[in-house]
């Protein structure tokens, strides 16, 4: 009971949170209004630059966004940030970010990122926004990573575009592990390379490494700007390799943004609409939406528990993250149970035959089981309620049965012979 009243509380704060800060960027995602204004601009709403995940032909590569937030996005409050901090902060455990590059400049990450060949050089800024969800310091304006006090492994898994291959995905996982990564995040979602990916998966397991990634790609606004397009759902890798934390988004609503992929298969869901996070240059913000940020706040969450439960094997904490979610249609990344939870067998170690996977025909089984819960709840309130009538008139009657006279006393039975 205590975990559906933090969760109904969370949820009133970000609808009170969300409202006054967004408005719309492109269908299906929020752009964020609270901001400081660039130096001689007009007044009126301010909005975000949208980061991307790919860069078209001839596009030249991202810059500093112009634009500063100076208010927290609705995703910290609905991960519980300022709390979960309290317990751990991801001190003393390396994410590998296997993505576009992750610069090593930005005020956000400074000092914080080691890079594997030229895992340092960004030309999208979508893996230096991911490293910010992931590590960015708690200072910033935006509330900062979920686990601020991360490494960022920076180990380039595209090409200077952004366009990923299973072979370099693959080579990025091997390389991250290799380089002393405890969690790996995997900003791709390829319909290619299943028994390629599949072995560096395996080769990650072990040694002993969480990987997490979507469970499909971040939607692509159109060239004219209209409805962003939605690849139809199916099985992407690595996310769909049974070993692999795979997540898809969530908006300020609690509903997928319009455009967005449908998902094939999934473990948890997060935040991954209307994020705030760093570019590759300067100290001003972007905007993004899609299952590749949600993802970047689970690999996070990842490190808060490796921190706080060293001994925890990768398996451990993959399943950790599920079994502490809140139940939902698809269960709901919970970043604070998931570091306080109390290991158990029953808990802890998953069956070395059992998969995490769970696709969309059995979501309905955390919806019961939540429903149960209320069921119960509702009945003992009903009958307290109850028991609040019954008893002042059972006490005003004296307890006899309803209709006798009160005043009349019983005939006395003889006892003689």
């Amino acid at each position: 009971m205590r975990r559906v009243l933090r969760r109904l509380r969370a949820v009133a704060s970000v609808a009170a949170a969300t409202a006054p800060l967004f408005v719309s960027a492109f269908p299906g995602a929020a752009a964020a209004t609270a901001y400081e204004r660039p130096p001689g601009a007009a007044p009126g709403p301010v909005g975000l630059p949208v980061i991307p995940s790919v860069l078209g032909s001839g596009r030249s590569c991202t810059g500093a966004s112009p634009t500063a937030a100076h208010a927290q996005p609705w995703t910290v409050s609905a991960l519980g940030a300022s709390r979960v901090r309290e317990l751990s902060d991801g001190a003393g455990v390396t994410v590998g970010v296997v993505d576009t590059g992750v610069a090593t400049n930005v005020p956000a990450l400074a000092g914080r990122v080691t890079a594997v060949a030229d895992g340092d050089q960004d030309c999208v800024g979508h893996g230096s926004f991911v490293a910010g969800l992931i590590a960015g310091r708690a200072e910033d304006a935006t509330g900062g990573g979920i686990a601020p006090q991360a490494r960022i492994l920076a180990v380039r898994g595209t090409g200077k575009n952004g366009v990923a291959s299973p072979g370099a995905v693959a080579a990025g996982i091997r390389a991250a592990v290799d380089h002393g990564a405890r969690v790996v995040y995997v900003g791709a979602a390829l319909t290619e390379g299943r028994a390629e990916l599949t072995a560096a998966v395996a080769y990650a397991t072990r040694k002993n490494a969480v990987v997490v990634a979507p469970a499909a790609p971040d939607a692509v606004p159109t060239s004219a700007g209209g409805t962003p397009s939605a690849p139809p759902a199916r099985p992407y890798f690595p996310a769909f390799i049974p070993q692999v934390v795979a997540v898809e988004d969530f908006g300020p609503d609690g509903s997928r943004p319009q455009g967005a992929p449908n998902v094939f298969a999934a473990d948890l869901a997060a935040p991954g609409d209307a994020v705030v996070s760093i570019g590759p240059k300067g100290a001003g913000n972007y905007i993004g939406s899609g299952s590749s940020l949600a993802a970047a706040f689970v690999a996070g969450t990842a490190a808060l528990v490796r921190a706080y439960q060293p001994r925890l094997t990768a398996a451990e904490v993959a399943n950790r993250l599920v079994t502490s979610a809140y139940p939902d249609a698809r269960p709901l990344l919970d970043p604070y149970a998931a570091v306080a939870a109390v290991s158990s067998p029953a808990t802890a170690r998953p069956t070395p035959s059992a998969s995490m996977r769970m696709p969309a025909h059995t979501a309905h089984v955390p919806r019961t089981r939540a429903l149960i819960v209320a069921s119960i709840g509702g009945g003992i309130v009903a009958l307290v309620a109850g028991a609040a009538v019954i008893i002042p008139l059972g006490r005003a009657r004296g307890w006899r049965p309803a209709g006798g006279d009160p005043r009349r006393e019983l005939p006395k039975v003889s006892t003689s012979a």
